[in-house]
């Protein structure tokens, strides 16, 4: 985008030309997607995606909810040239953003794409866990493979997560690694060790987002979530450093039971520390636990973000109560797929089971084996570890199996 200076206007601190000349974000043959700027009586100016050509149908439901959110809600970064709507979105305009209406183009027409795959690079989550002691993690080799892997089945977000990703020592080759046209890189952290060295080197090794969890603003509380003292002044170190280096920062927390009604107190800490994004995942239980979150919990939890989301005030939150049920559904096994530290493909970090393992097959063949159950192809607005349906397959786990478990084994064809 290199509109002359005074031919320009801000919409959400976007720069776009202000004679209303759109910003093509995509033109391929049959559709062109392009960004302008709209006006309403209430909302004032806003950024709105349009499309046309032959194939604007295909990626009309996709765009309808993407608009929708950027009518009505702040994004968690403005740059000049471009606005971020989540720290779990690519920036738009961008060559992931086009991956993204390329997916669900495909996914409007009944192919899946793991959209996002989360992968495990290490179980480390203190540095008092000696290297060596994890023989079974993946090597660098295998895990480049499965990028690789990932983004050839149209893949546009990579995640490092579980344990601290940071505390394996290739953690800044691979998120350099990754093709940035093809994918954003995100990183969770839980703030062992981290540094100004180490937030440089994430910001230059192109990290779209570091997140990292606190689960109470009692930091005995998190401590003891964490099973470590002084893990909450590490936690808020982290993130302070983060900012200071100029990455984008979401700050996690998990709803459950036990601090569902400090969350208004963790936005306010999330405030003040000046993130650009509060996320909140549902807590998921554990095989043979009974679901975590209530119906009532995810109306409590979607009234804040509504409220939060409309004010320009704050940082934005995201919450995977709104973005799983009412916009996208259920993404495990459908829009997303999850690697362990030792290779097992599950549809996301929570469910039990395994569907393969990456040292032994390549990741399109684990995707279409985990496709093929009649299960992943149901649209879902709950997690599987908090769906009923899935909960039957939970339950036939053998006492005392090792897990994750083979799906296969307690699907009955």
């Amino acid at each position: 985008m290199t509109p002359e200076k005074n031919n320009i206007e801000e919409i959400n601190g976007v720069e776009i030309p202000a004679n209303g000349k759109p910003i093509e974000i995509l033109s391929v043959p049959g559709l062109q997607v392009n960004l302008q700027h709209a006006k309403d009586a209430l909302r004032g100016d806003f950024l709105e995606l349009t499309a046309s050509g032959t194939l604007k149908a295909a990626c009309s439901p996709i765009l309808k909810k993407i608009n929708s959110r950027l009518r009505e809600e702040k994004p968690a970064l403005v740059r000049e040239d471009r606005v971020i709507a989540s720290a779990w979105l690519p920036p738009i305009p961008g060559p992931a953003f086009k991956r993204l209406l390329y997916a669900e183009m495909q996914i409007a027409i009944g192919k899946y794409i793991p959209e996002t795959v989360s992968i495990e690079l290490t179980r480390q989550n203190s540095a008092r866990y000696p290297r060596g002691t994890n023989a079974d993690e993946l090597d660098t080799d295998t895990l480049k493979r499965v990028i690789d892997e990932a983004l050839d089945l149209g893949t546009f977000i990579i995640t490092f997560t579980e344990n601290d990703p940071l505390l394996r020592d290739e953690v800044f080759e691979l998120i350099e690694y990754v093709d940035k046209k093809r994918a954003i890189v995100n990183s969770s952290t839980w703030g062992t060790d981290f540094s100004k060295e180490t937030a440089l080197r994430l910001k230059e090794a192109g990290l779209h987002a570091l997140m990292v969890g606190i689960y109470s603003t009692d930091p005995e509380k998190h401590d003891a979530a964490r099973k470590a003292a002084g893990a909450y002044e590490r936690a808020v170190s982290a993130i302070k450093t983060a900012l200071d280096a100029g990455l984008m920062v979401a700050m996690t927390t998990h709803a459950s039971p036990s601090n569902m009604q400090e969350l208004p107190a963790l936005y306010t800490l999330a405030s003040e520390l000046g993130v650009q994004e509060f996320s909140v995942w549902e807590a998921m239980p554990k095989a043979g636990e009974k679901p975590l979150i209530t119906d009532k919990d995810r109306e409590t939890i979607l009234e804040m973000y509504e409220r939060i989301n409309a004010s320009s005030e704050g940082p934005r939150m995201f919450a995977n109560s709104y973005f799983e049920g009412q916009m996208l559904g259920a993404m495990a096994g459908r829009r997303w797929m999850h690697v362990t530290a030792d290779g097992d493909a599950k549809p996301s970090p929570y469910p039990p089971f395994k569907f393969g393992n990456v040292k032994e097959e390549p990741l399109k063949d684990i995707w279409q084996r985990m496709r093929s159950y009649p299960y992943f192809q149901k649209q879902k607005n709950l997690g599987p570890m908090h769906d009923p349906e899935f909960l039957e397959f939970v339950d036939r786990i053998p006492a005392g199996a090792k897990l994750p478990y083979e799906f296969e084994k307690v699907y009955r064809r």
